[in-house]
């Protein structure tokens, strides 16, 4: 990869070139060169071929390259699809893994275990504890229960905030979410974020975001709480990104919650999210930069390339990946450099706009994507005093979040690097099984959107399986 951090990790060899004769005084320095180098090279060590996933414990890369290799097969996936579909919707008590301990006990120890990080609190630490070892910086923590509406109360979506229905709705949805959230909170460390998404609270909080009010009263109170509690244990709250029917309440939400939050500047408590594949993306965030420059705040921002291909309006999405990728990665510039460019530019009734302090969560599992944004955080064009976190999800991408990992601890083939690397983070969701099935059969399907992607890592796990073999029988890595 052409950064400076690739400089340091790899050495080249020279090309042979024919060289004119040369007098006897000139070939006795050059024997003598040669000698010298030939006892420095018998005295050093060989050079290692890197190897990041070597920082993974044998039982995460088989369990990787069994999900993989199913996600990536014609014949695997559709099947396996279809039985994590009927177990995350249906109410028969023999499919839900919450009640079925056979079911529960095969998925704790395959798709759950690659994705989600346990059930209660022990299980939750000891999980990042794991990650943690191997040198992530934290993870962003997520609460995997979700609210499911039926067809009916879909078709009939009210406010939901008077009479009986109202108290369902604060008991059934709102109440277990904001209970969940907040034990999330608690479950996290000061170095660890926390995803939170607003259509977890149920037909209230979908309601007002559809129609762009205010959160009702006993959603704003638990709103309030889960805030309170982060900004007094410095958790990050990161407002998830959802589909673009409720996304314009939902900025507007991170904007007032930003403003009362994010005070310090350059520290962000709340984040919001922006998806890169959406055309509208660089006016969207460039008109809450002027915002927060305006009113003086830090604004909290984690870049995706997006989530919803499948359920927001194909127009508005960039017509190719080539485009999403050129927003994402003209966005992460602007970002990293805390300047206006071709991609990111201000909004026309305020061109004068200064750039403000901003903290920065870079959500991808693209590799080049990742290398260009070190690459820039390493660049004198950089603010180094800009917060700045990668990460990706957990059982996903690991080949990326490890290059990430090895380049800040150095690891086998890696020369640790001196200077600023940005912290690598992974995405886990905790709940029982039952809980996490939807966040699974997402993760499937987003698996099966992404062949390619899927591929390379399969390749990559098996390759490092058999570096692994290789070093066994004593063949060189």
């Amino acid at each position: 990869m052409a950064t400076t951090s690739t400089r340091k990790r790899y050495i080249h060899s020279s090309t042979t070139r024919a060289s004119p004769p040369a007098d006897q005084s000139t070939l006795s320095a050059v024997t003598s060169v040669n000698h010298l180098s030939t006892q420095i090279a018998a005295e050093s060590p060989p050079m290692v071929k890197p190897a990041p996933l070597s920082v993974l414990p044998l039982s995460t890369v088989l369990r990787n390259l069994a999900t993989s290799s199913i996600s990536s097969s014609p014949v695997l996936l559709p099947p396996s699809l279809a039985i994590m579909n009927v177990l995350a919707h249906s109410n028969r008590a023999v499919f839900n893994p919450d009640k079925n301990p056979l079911l529960r006990w095969f998925l704790k120890k395959t798709f759950y275990a690659q994705f989600c990080a346990g059930e209660n609190a022990a299980e939750v630490r000891r999980t990042i504890d794991g990650l943690n070892k191997i040198g992530f910086t934290g993870v962003i923590l997520g609460y995997a229960r979700e609210i499911v509406l039926t067809e009916s109360q879909t078709q009939n979506l009210s406010a939901c905030d008077l009479g009986p229905v109202a108290d369902e709705c604060v008991r059934n949805e709102i109440g277990p979410w904001a209970a969940g959230t907040l034990e999330t909170v608690r479950l996290a460390r000061p170095t660890d974020f926390v995803a939170l998404k607003f259509s977890g609270a149920g037909r209230q909080a979908l309601y007002a975001l559809k129609n762009r009010l205010p959160p009702p009263k006993d959603l704003r109170k638990a709103i309030d709480e889960i805030c309170d509690l982060a900004a007094e244990r410095n958790v990050p709250l990161l407002f998830d990104a959802e589909q673009t029917a409720v996304q314009a309440g939902i900025d507007d939400w991170t904007l007032e919650y930003q403003r009362k939050y994010n005070k310090v500047s350059g520290h962000s408590i709340i984040y919001g999210t922006y998806q890169a594949y959406l055309k509208s993306t660089p006016s969207t965030l460039a008109s809450h930069l002027a915002v927060a420059s305006k009113d003086g705040f830090t604004l909290g921002v984690k870049l995706v390339r997006g989530a919803y291909l499948g359920a927001d309006p194909r127009h508005i999405i960039h017509d190719t990946k080539a485009d999403t990728d050129a927003a994402y990665n003209g966005i992460t510039e602007s970002l990293i450099c805390r300047h206006w460019g071709p991609v990111l530019q201000p909004p026309k009734a305020a061109a004068d706009t200064p750039f403000p302090r901003v903290s920065i969560v870079l959500g991808s599992h693209n590799l080049e994507s990742v290398r260009k944004a070190r690459a820039i955080r390493d660049s004198a064009a950089a603010d180094r005093s800009t917060e700045l976190a990668i990460a990706q999800l957990q059982g996903m991408a690991d080949e990326v979040s490890c290059e990430l990992v090895c380049a800040a601890k150095g690891c086998e083939g890696f020369v640790k690097e001196k200077g600023d690397v940005p912290k690598a983070y992974k995405y886990i969701v905790w709940g029982t099984t039952g809980e996490c099935m939807k966040y699974l059969l997402r993760r499937a399907y987003e698996n099966r959107d992404a062949v390619a992607r899927t591929r390379s890592g399969r390749d990559a796990m098996w390759a490092e399986v058999k570096r692994r073999i290789g070093r066994m029988v004593g063949f060189a890595a």
